[in-house]
C-alpha cells in the first residue's frame, strides 16, 4: 500500500490542466520504457474535464495513440451510444479526435449487448478480458495499469464502488455487477477493489465543495467499507488531485503549502 500523496490546485479547471499534463508524461514515460502504456479512465464532471483539457493540450501529440491500451473502471449498464455511458462521454471528450488502435480499447459491455440485461454475466466477460490482457509479470489477473484514475463521489464513493454496497466488500473477484446504486441508474458494472489496487499509480480526483467533507472522510483512515475511497490505493504510488474547494476541509498538514 503505498500512502496518498495530495496535490491542491486553485480551481478545477487549473486542476483538469495540470493532470492532463501529469498523464501524458507518465504514458510517453511508460511508452518509452515498455513500449506501450495502460491507462484506466473514470466518468464523471472531473473524469471528462480531464480528458477535454487532454484534448486541447498541445502535448498531447506526445503520446503515441496507437500503442495505448484503454480500460475503464466503471460503467452505466445502459445501451450502447447511451450519453449516460462514460465511454460515450470519453469519446465526446478525447477519443474521437485521437488515433487510437480499436483493438486497444476496451469498453465494458453495454445493456444492448451480448449478454442483454445481464450485468453480473457482462461483468465476468470483462474480467475475462483482463485476465486475457495480464502478464505473467502481473500482480493480478488484470493488467498493471500504469495510472488508474477515479473520480470521488460526495458519499465517498470510486468507480460504482459505493459504501456498504456488497461491491465494495467484494475480495476475489475483479469485476461485478452493481445492483440498486443508491446513484441513478441503479444497474452498473465496476472493477472491484483488488482489481484498482493492482495499478502501478491511482489518482483520486475531486473537484468542488460537494467535494470536501468525502474527501476529509476518506484521507481520515476510515474505512473502505464505509468509505470506499480509502480502500482505493495504488501499489506503487497513490494520488490525489484537488482542487482548493475540495480540499477546504482537509488540514493544512496533510499536502504541502507550495502546491500550486
Amino acid at each position: 500500500m503505498s500512502p496518498p500523496q495530495l496535490v491542491v490546485h486553485r480551481d478545477k479547471e487549473l486542476m483538469a490542466q495540470a493532470a492532463a499534463a501529469r498523464l501524458i508524461t507518465k504514458v510517453v514515460d511508460a511508452q518509452a520504457s515498455r513500449g506501450y502504456a495502460s491507462v484506466v479512465l473514470t466518468g464523471g464532471r472531473n473524469g471528462n474535464g480531464l480528458l477535454a483539457a487532454l484534448a486541447a493540450a498541445p502535448a498531447r501529440d506526445a503520446i503515441d495513440w496507437g500503442r495505448l491500451d484503454l480500460w475503464w473502471g466503471d460503467e452505466r449498464f445502459v445501451p450502447e451510444g447511451d450519453p449516460e455511458r462514460n465511454v460515450t462521454q470519453a469519446r465526446e471528450a478525447l477519443l474521437d479526435s485521437v488515433p487510437l488502435d480499436p483493438k486497444r480499447v476496451h469498453p465494458m459491455p453495454a445493456s444492448d449487448g451480448p449478454y442483454g440485461k445481464d450485468a453480473d454475466a457482462a461483468a465476468e466477460a470483462y474480467a475475462v478480458e483482463l485476465a486475457k490482457a495480464a502478464g505473467p509479470e502481473n500482480h493480478a489477473p488484470v493488467p498493471s495499469f500504469d495510472v488508474l484514475m477515479l473520480g470521488v463521489g460526495p458519499d465517498t464513493h470510486v468507480a460504482s464502488l459505493f459504501p456498504e454496497l456488497p461491491a465494495v466488500r467484494e475480495t476475489e473477484r475483479t469485476v461485478v455487477g452493481v445492483h440498486g446504486a443508491p446513484k441513478p441508474p441503479p444497474t452498473r458494472i465496476t472493477l472491484t477493489l483488488p482489481a484498482i489496487r493492482a495499478a502501478r499509480e491511482v489518482w483520486l480526483l475531486a473537484a468542488g465543495e460537494d467535494k470536501a467533507n468525502a474527501a476529509a472522510i476518506a484521507l481520515s483512515g476510515a474505512g473502505e467499507v464505509q468509505a470506499p475511497a480509502a480502500g482505493a490505493y495504488g501499489r506503487s504510488r497513490t494520488l490525489w488531485l484537488l482542487d482548493a474547494a475540495a480540499a477546504s476541509q482537509l488540514p493544512r498538514s496533510l499536502y504541502p503549502p507550495a502546491s500550486p
